[in-house]
């Protein structure tokens, strides 16, 4: 399991968790979205700017 805390946001992976390869992006303990990072589309919920430029850092960092 990765998670990783940003922007007021934790984002949470699962290895071997099922495909495609996506992250849930909590907010005060809620889901906001849950992100396909293969397909960058939303699988539930909506992601903000904010939150797809976080994602994007994390991407950049080898994190995600």
């Amino acid at each position: 399991m990765g998670k990783f805390r940003r922007g007021g946001f934790v984002f949470v992976t699962w290895k071997g968790d099922h495909s495609p390869y996506h992250v849930h992006v909590y907010r005060d303990g809620s889901l906001v979205v849950k992100w396909d990072l293969e397909n960058d589309v939303a699988m539930k919920g909506a992601a903000t700017r904010r939150i797809l430029r976080l994602i994007a850092e994390l991407r950049e960092g080898g994190l995600l």
